[in-house]
């Protein structure tokens, strides 16, 4: 998710099918065109809707949500549009319904969370307004992307919007500007074996001719003190730093670091990873580890691989709709959000009322506006902000929660959300 005017390739580019317009359209379900279809026939296709964006709870009893995606969702609805050769494949659609494609652009708006925004259960991410026909068909465009930011790139990118401060993947590098960072695996030092046994002094050489003394040695490819000795001897006491991949990552970390001392190599620094996830890095805090290199777990969303969004009907011609049921609550009508905070900074609650209301009475708090104009008549607002702008918004959002919202243990979101005015 970049800013809409980041010059960039789009991850979006690949909805393209085929010479001609880049097309989204089939980032639908075919369910979404039969109810189009029949909103055509009896009448209620242009009828004055809005949708929500929402979940209903965090997954994994997590404590927040972070909103990430959003331009990439804005450019998907941008993009959806049909082109001949899709229509063609549409043969279950009536005439009608075909000719009300061919011409389809979204000329509704979209308000909600700028990205970095934290979200919480019932938050309204996102509102899409305008007729049933052109917001129905946009349900599994939104949805795949806000729910599903796995693919390497995307997380790459959620990752370091999320804290993380470099990533190994270099087409993420090249397209979101992220720093990059990564040396060699331990198929390096073995690749340096001869007729007489392992030769870790030869890869490690190599290694620091090829890349300077600022590089990372993976020292446990074979005895991890013998490992940590060669590369202090090959690199000598200004050593970038040393990985460990394998074995019990804190006892190892507190044994290299003395190690490193003892050889003078006193601002080498010690990175770990194999598997790692947020609770084994919780564990290692204390460790004298100076960075963390995590992959399985960002990319599969250690554990929690969904959003858990919903894209519901909520408003028809000003009327607030909602349907029935005791699991899958929701509560109709348009909304905005703000969030209401002590005079300390610290975040008591969220209030969502009416989008064209005024902001309730919220007494000594004060209320931090979260909703914000995205997409007016199909047109994306000019400042979608930058990726470092939506780091930087999440930094300021995190310090606000109150303590107990940066535990790593599973519990209750640490804020509600309180829908009023309706």
């Amino acid at each position: 998710m970049t800013h809409a005017t980041d010059p960039s390739p789009s991850p979006d580019s690949r909805f393209h099918h085929g010479p001609g317009p880049r097309s989204s359209a089939l980032l639908t379900d075919m369910y979404e065109l039969t109810m189009l279809d029949a909103a055509l026939r009896d009448g209620t296709a242009h009828r004055a809707c809005a949708f929500e964006v929402f979940t209903r709870r965090l997954p994994n009893e997590r404590r927040y949500g972070v909103v990430a995606g959003t331009a990439r969702v804005l450019r998907a609805v941008r993009d959806f549009v049909f082109t001949p050769e899709q229509l063609a494949e549409l043969d279950f659609l009536s005439p009608e319904a075909l000719e009300y494609l061919r011409d389809f652009r979204f000329r509704g708006r979209i308000d909600g969370y700028r990205e970095g925004e934290l979200y919480f259960p019932h938050s309204p991410i996102l509102t899409v307004r305008g007729t049933f026909a052109e917001c129905v068909i946009l349900e599994t465009v939104i949805l795949s992307i806000l729910n599903h930011e796995y693919a390497a790139v995307s997380a790459s990118r959620a990752a370091y919007l999320a804290g993380f401060t470099a990533t190994s993947n270099l087409e993420a590098s090249a397209r979101y500007g992220i720093p990059a960072s990564g040396t060699a695996a331990h198929a390096w030092t073995l690749l340096h074996t001869t007729e007489d046994g392992p030769d870790e002094a030869a890869a490690f050489r190599a290694q620091v001719e090829a890349h300077g003394t600022d590089t990372t040695l993976l020292v446990d490819t074979y005895d991890i003190t013998d490992g940590v000795r060669t590369a202090v001897e090959v690199a000598g006491t200004g050593l970038g730093a040393v990985r460990i991949d394998s074995g019990d990552l804190g006892v190892l970390a507190r044994q290299v670091r003395e190690q490193l001392d003892a050889l003078g190599a006193y601002d080498t620094r010690i990175v770990v990873s194999s598997d790692l996830d947020e609770f084994a890095i919780a564990a290692l805090r204390s460790e004298p580890v100076d960075s963390f290199g995590v992959g399985t777990s960002v990319v599969t969303g250690s554990g929690a691989p969904t959003a858990g969004l919903v894209y519901k009907l909520v408003e028809v011609e000003g009327v607030p709709v909602a349907k029935r049921s005791r699991n899958k609550s929701s509560q109709g009508g348009a909304k905005r959000a703000v969030r209401a905070v002590r005079a300390t900074g610290t975040a008591v609650e969220e209030v969502a009322f009416p989008v064209d209301g005024d902001v309730p009475d919220l007494g000594v708090l004060r209320a931090v506006d979260l909703t914000v104009p995205l997409m007016v008549d199909g047109d994306l607002v000019d400042d979608l902000g930058t990726l470092d702008s939506s780091r930087a918004l999440l930094a300021e959002r995190l310090v606000s929660l109150p303590w107990e919202g940066l535990a790593l243990s599973r519990d209750e979101p640490v804020l509600t959300v309180r829908v009023t005015g309706f």
